[in-house]
């Protein structure tokens, strides 16, 4: 397939580098999308160089506009266009597979215990570090992304209406892409599509490898996994927006429609997602692993690994039916320009996500008044944690200043953090 203008023909970088640089992202995906894409746009843009601003921005878009967690989607596109499917494969694994690690056992742990060591008192650093990060990703996309007036307007629109009026992700990205489509005056050079039997050929070994446990579940009389890789197999289609627009309706249904966790429980595993690199929407293997504890010693274990089943093969599908369209689709006039339009806005919602997390890095209480329609998200100035300002304010130093990387710069700021709260005797939120 003929590669479009704005993006050159991928790169073959070495196996051992390519390795340790997903490697080197799934361990660093703290903070949320906002700050897993700071970490892939520094690491595969700005470091590595492997992939050209262009056609980084059109993926964000691409996978913005999917079910599913958007930063594991995204970084299993970067893994496919550098080495294909199998580098998609490993790219999207190497994002998971951390977080799921640690949250297994950490699920362990609250199922024997019924608590846990205060665990986010070795991510506070960790926390600061990735919110420096973000700002800086965040100024270079926007540079990138809004060289127009109409595209700096629909960001600031699109930051208003999901932070302001919780207007629904989809809602905005649908707005974005009309609007760009209808105002369209580019003429990109056309791009060959992708074989006709790529997209069904792609569906049906992605949908098999998606079904083929839940009917050996359903043909071994396994009701409640059978039942847990149903439901969840359900949220993988209707996720859009990320983990956050779907939280409120998983809690209700695994709390009160089917009783699979006490709401207490639910906040702690919501707890623990957030203290653990990966996507959020990792909290679901939580879920499934208090769902399934009912059923024996390993019924936890099973519960948690149908639960990632059948929540992250679908984001492969996705990935690889829809990754060629990428460079047919931005060859399309109208569909370019929508595509560009929902990138801007797209910076807006990353905004939003960069506000959110930055507020609940550094002030431990955070409102929501309401006036009629607007909704704000507001920090209260008296739980302000002053020790995580000084670390934001030391990983600034240490990247903008000193340049060090990124990888020595979580070290040391996280082996900091460690250190004020035991100096302050107090456990770190």
């Amino acid at each position: 397939m003929t590669p479009q203008p704005h993006q050159s023909p991928p790169l073959n970088p070495p196996l051992p580098a390519f390795l340790r640089s997903f490697a080197r992202i799934g361990i660093l995906s703290f903070g949320g999308p906002a700050a897993q894409i700071a970490v892939m746009h520094r690491e595969l843009v700005e470091e590595r160089r492997w992939m050209e601003e262009g056609g980084f921005l059109s993926a964000l878009s691409f996978c913005m506009m999917l079910p599913g967690p958007e930063a594991m989607q995204l970084a299993t596109y970067c893994g496919w266009r550098l080495k294909g499917v199998p580098g998609g494969i490993v790219a999207g694994l190497f994002f998971v597979l951390p977080g799921a690690l640690v949250m297994l056992a950490l699920s362990v742990l609250y199922a024997g215990y019924g608590h846990l060591p205060a665990s986010e008192a070795l991510f506070l650093g960790v926390k600061a570090t990735v919110v420096i990060v973000v700002i800086q990703a965040l100024l270079r996309l926007a540079r990138k992304a809004l060289g127009t007036p109409a595209r700096k307007t629909l960001a600031v629109a699109s930051f208003v209406l999901i932070a302001g009026f919780a207007t629904p992700f989809p809602l905005i990205v649908f707005g974005a892409a009309l609007i760009g489509a209808v105002t369209s005056r580019t003429t990109p050079e056309p791009v060959t599509a992708p074989k006709a039997t790529h997209l069904p050929r792609t569906l049906a070994i992605w949908g098999t490898l998606w079904m083929a446990p839940l009917a050996l579940l359903w043909a071994t009389g396994q009701e409640r996994l059978l039942a847990i890789g149903v439901f969840f197999s359900k949220l993988a289609v209707v996720t859009f927006g990320g983990a956050y627009a779907v939280l409120a309706y998983m809690s209700q249904e695994v709390v009160t429609a089917k009783g699979w966790l006490a709401p207490e429980a639910m906040l702690d595993g919501l707890g623990l997602a957030e203290t653990t690199p990966g996507p959020l929407i990792l909290v679901t293997e939580f879920v499934g692993y208090m769902a399934a504890t009912p059923l024996g010693a390993f019924g936890g274990l099973a519960g948690a690994l149908v639960t990632l089943w059948v929540t992250f093969i679908p984001c492969f599908l996705w990935i690889f039916a829809g990754a060629p369209y990428i460079d047919w689709i931005a060859s399309r006039p109208r569909l370019d320009a929508a595509l560009k339009s929902v990138t801007a806005a797209v910076v807006g919602v990353i905004a939003s996500l960069s506000w959110w997390f930055a507020l609940h890095v550094f002030f431990a209480r955070i409102s929501e008044p309401r006036f009629g329609p607007l909704r704000l998200t507001l920090p209260d100035p008296a739980s302000f944690e002053p020790r995580a300002a000084l670390l934001a304010a030391l990983a600034a130093l240490l990247l903008f200043g000193l340049k060090r990387s990124l990888m020595l710069t979580i070290a040391l700021v996280a082996l900091a953090g460690l250190g004020l709260g035991q100096t302050a005797g107090l456990s770190i939120r």
